[in-house]
């Protein structure tokens, strides 16, 4: 038994680690890369793993933990504030998408002539469920989480794990059998108010008398104990495991251990992910589609096509921008997990047929592979239109305005220096080469230039031979030298400022013989040390004079170092002699001031 299951796991981890870097490195992410690993290794590739459906129900154990992970995050006060995007938005998805394709699937009774309204619209809330698992996976790999579309996909996710709720109890009234239903909702109800009540007032106390044990890997025990006993619980009333623990993460999302819940979890929930995607994978039952190729990538594709399209309309309907909209609909437009869990109910109360049931978790688990790939393809859509768009809003469209200055890089570095010259009524040109930023701020009202500053004829267009100074604010390190260089030999009058993000850059700088930059993160981390010195207990007018004379002594060292720059090993060595040199200096000369300012030290 013990070299069955370390069988198994190699199989898992081989698969995993060969086929995800491929689909990462050719742009297709993570999600695509499991689904792949899990068709090569399942009954339909190399026949490597055999008990498909025992693995799918243990893996659906990661969507469990993702979903306890996620109520962490919320608190009860925050979930309540996102209550129109959730029954509004989330509920209308679910009801709508359910009745159109209910309707769509009775039109279409040539494929399945025995269907009935009843199976209808099993199939209609089945195919309106989109995988969790894979959205919220995607939502993170591309960054959204804090984004409208982040935000808006998470609150149609949530309610569609609390439809199935209503979902699996209204089965047995469509197959005629009647009232049990109503009690079975009733015990489901009872359940739910049942983990609110316990958890409010036990989950708290639990976890105090784990620490105060002394014991530190009991936390963890703890923490997987809580999860999987609630899960078992929701499973035993009939309701959706995920969101149980969901609810239980959202009752601990202001406690104490939040973060060292997280830190528990999260190694566990990555893990169980992989393998879900995998089990999905192999599921996919290649023989049907072989069987059936034509009817089943149709339905796939209509699947998607219908549920991206009603998806975008309501998210239009919400005020949702286009963008985030789409990005929206492409990102819930597959199947779920949750409607295997529907459709195997269904079967066993007698309302698929079993034809009907297996087709339709072919689309399903195929529909879960597009998510990744229709992604690709709409950034690449948003990157060629966009491109397009700017090509013709913002070739050729600098001109020169007789500046006193050009600021080169308008991101938040070059915002703050623009701002300011702004305020004092300096003549100004900016320069920017991201189209994007372009178009933000001049919504704005910034009237900013597209053109890259690397290049002669710009600056000359810019009015660089006129100008009395440029500051440089890239972050590229690479381009800021570039400019300087430029800057130097063509237009000798202009007096260069620039950005380093380093002191390796502040070196090059100097180097070049630009005397004025700033350390982007020198003058921020420099007044931070200042206020921890007033918060110990420092006066702040000394620490003031100590922030200052700090400044004045490192400057000196950065100069002095500048004939090692290019040494690195005597470099290093010079460094730290520097710094024992600094410390030493600050502190006789911090002595001196006190003796002359004694009476403003005092608090």
């Amino acid at each position: 038994m013990v070299s069955d299951v370390l069988s198994v796991s190699v199989v898992f981890l081989a698969a995993a680690v060969v086929a995800v870097p491929i689909a990462q490195r050719l742009g297709l992410g993570s999600v695509l890369g499991y689904l792949l690993a899990g068709i090569t290794i399942g009954p339909w590739g190399l026949r490597l793993i055999s008990d498909v459906d025992a693995i799918l129900h243990f893996s659906e154990f990661g969507v469990v933990l993702l979903l306890f992970l996620i109520g962490l995050e919320l608190n009860p006060k925050k979930l309540w504030q996102m209550r129109g995007p959730i029954l509004g938005l989330g509920g209308g998805q679910v009801v709508v998408t359910s009745l159109v394709i209910a309707a769509i699937v009775l039109a279409c009774q040539s494929w399945f002539p025995m269907i009935s309204w009843r199976d209808a619209l099993v199939v209609g809330m089945g195919l309106a469920l989109s995988s969790t698992a894979i959205a919220l996976r995607v939502i993170e790999e591309q960054g959204l989480d804090g984004s409208e579309t982040g935000q808006a996909g998470f609150a149609v996710l949530l309610f569609q794990d609390i439809a199935v709720i209503p979902m699996l109890a209204i089965l047995p009234v469509l197959a005629g059998g009647g009232g049990g239903s109503w009690i079975d909702l009733s015990w489901m109800l009872g359940g739910i108010a049942a983990l609110l009540v316990g958890g409010h007032f036990l989950l708290r106390p639990l976890f105090r008398w784990v620490v105060l044990s002394g014991v530190r890997e009991l936390f963890n025990v703890a923490a997987l104990l809580l999860v999987i006993g609630i899960a078992l619980g929701m499973q035993s009333l009939g309701l959706s495991m995920a969101l149980g623990t969901f609810l239980a993460g959202v009752l601990l999302a202001e406690s104490e251990y939040r973060h060292e819940l997280e830190i528990a979890i999260e190694p566990f929930k990555g893990l169980l992910l992989g393998l879900f995607f995998i089990s999905v994978g192999m599921a996919v039952n290649l023989g049907l589609l072989l069987a059936y190729p034509l009817q089943i990538i149709l339905a796939v594709v209509a699947l998607i096509s219908i549920k991206g399209l009603l998806l975008y309309g309501l998210a239009r309907a919400f005020g949702i921008r286009a963008k985030s909209r789409s990005q929206m609909a492409a990102i819930l437009s597959q199947g779920g997990e949750f409607a295997f869990v529907l459709f195997t109910a269904a079967l066993g109360e007698g309302l698929l047929g079993r034809d009907l049931s297996a087709f339709l978790l072919v689309v399903v688990s195929l529909s879960m592979m597009t998510t990744p790939l229709l992604l690709l393809l709409q950034e690449k859509w948003f990157a060629r239109s966009f491109k397009a768009e700017t090509e013709q809003t913002l070739e050729s469209d600098v001109v020169d305005r007789q500046p006193r200055v050009i600021i080169t890089g308008f991101g938040r570095f070059g915002q703050i220096v623009g701002r300011l010259l702004f305020a004092n009524k300096i003549r100004v040109t900016v320069l920017e080469r991201d189209p994007s930023q372009i178009q933000f701020l001049r919504k704005f009202g910034y009237k900013v230039y597209y053109g890259d500053a690397t290049q002669l004829d710009l600056l000359r267009a810019a009015g660089a031979d006129k100008a009395e100074a440029i500051i440089i604010c890239t972050d590229d390190p690479d381009e800021v030298m570039e400019v300087v260089i430029l800057c130097q030999q063509y237009f000798p009058q202009l007096n260069v400022l620039a950005r380093a993000r380093s002191r390796v850059e502040a070196h090059q700088l100097l180097s070049h013989g630009v005397e004025n930059f700033s350390r982007e993160t020198f003058a921020g981390a420099l007044d931070l040390g200042r206020q921890a010195l007033i918060s110990l207990g420092m006066h702040p007018y000394q620490a003031r004079r100590a922030e200052a004379h700090f400044r004045k002594l490192d400057t000196t060292a950065l100069r002095d170092l500048l004939p090692q720059h290019s040494e690195d090993v005597h470099l290093a060595t010079r460094s730290r002699e520097a710094r024992k040199e600094l410390e030493d200096i600050f502190d006789r000369e911090m002595r001196g001031e006190r003796d002359r300012h004694n009476g403003w030290d005092e608090r």
